[in-house]
């Protein structure tokens, strides 16, 4: 595989398919890189998937190619990826391992943040050669993901002599390559865990909160707001912080816990833990002065808030004001 790939579109009508493709797990994002792969010129040619959503999204990003056995994929693949959950990934490589469905020679990649290479060791084995592309992405399995690859970053693992191989298919599939080293892949995956899938969290649950304060239009209200925020927050990191907490406005910050404890307890918990970190934060950067970070940390204290630190009211009257 030539290394120096342009990273202008590729038309797969300007040159013969190079590499067949296969797919093990018909998830969100298995589909689309194999779609992808497809624009680069390689040749998808056989997934395999179990539940109905799995077999619908094949069908959508991957027409005509057929829907067979892991081991068969395997069979039929020169490239295979690995689209399965963390859980599911050492288990499923030890068994295709085990019944001689890797073949010497074969590109076998996985999608996992949380793991490298080591966890294909079994492939290894059995003369495969191991991979790890993890794109730093979220998906929705159709076919928005495959435009939405355009310089997105993926977090690449390979032995070194298949540095150049790995980091050319990120740049096929219009990525941006970002190498990590094997022992920094769960601190790596844990960072993006808390950025991302902990930030859909927060927005969602502020969206409920504005309809309950009689918002008709909760997302229409956030998103400028929350777009300025990250803009902020990538460009200035912690010296972007604002509100009531960096500011050390603890009458402010009661007056929320009250109304949360009052209409909706179940969020009080998140809220605590998040402003006690914004506050830590906010007087470690010089933005919180220190004379107000008293009084603020008294309001956020377990003791006010008669909780016992770790998992709320230490008894079962959750969300009474005391």
């Amino acid at each position: 595989m030539n290394a120096s790939v342009s990273k202008e579109p590729l038309d797969a009508r300007d040159r013969p398919a190079r590499l067949t493709v296969g797919v093990v797990g018909a998830g969100r994002v298995g589909p689309a890189l194999a779609a992808s792969l497809q624009l680069a010129g390689h040749r998808p040619v056989a997934v395999s998937g179990v539940s109905d959503a799995s077999v619908r999204r094949a069908a959508a990003l991957l027409p005509d190619v057929p829907l067979v056995t892991p081991a068969e994929v395997l069979a039929r693949a020169e490239l295979v990826l690995l689209t399965v959950p963390d859980d599911a990934l050492p288990g499923l490589v030890e068994g295709l391992a085990e019944t001689g469905a890797v073949r010497p020679g074969q590109l076998i990649v996985h999608t996992s943040g949380r793991y490298g290479t080591q966890v294909l060791d079994p492939a290894r084995r059995a003369g495969a050669l191991p991979l790890a592309l993890h794109p730093v992405m979220t998906f929705t399995g159709t076919s928005v993901d495959v435009q939405r690859l355009a310089g997105c970053s993926f977090g690449v693992t390979a032995p070194e002599e298949l540095r150049l191989a790995a980091e050319a298919l990120v740049i096929e599939m219009g990525g941006e390559p970002e190498w990590i080293d094997e022992e920094a892949r769960p601190l790596y995956h844990a960072a993006l865990a808390l950025g991302a899938n902990h930030l859909v969290t927060l927005v969602a649950q502020s969206m409920e909160l504005l309809g309950k304060a009689g918002v008709s239009a909760p997302d229409r209200m956030l998103g400028p707001l929350l777009g300025a925020a990250l803009d902020n927050a990538l460009r200035s990191g912690d010296a972007a912080l604002t509100g009531p907490v960096a500011r050390g406005d603890a009458g402010t910050v009661a007056a929320h816990v009250h109304q949360l404890r009052t209409h909706a307890p179940q969020a009080v918990a998140g809220y605590l833990a998040m402003a006690r970190t914004t506050a830590d934060r906010a007087l470690a950067h010089g933005l919180l002065k220190p004379e107000f970070a008293e009084d603020l940390l008294d309001v956020l204290s377990d003791r006010a808030n008669g909780t016992n630190g770790k998992n709320g009211p230490e008894d079962s009257g959750q969300g009474e004001n005391r």
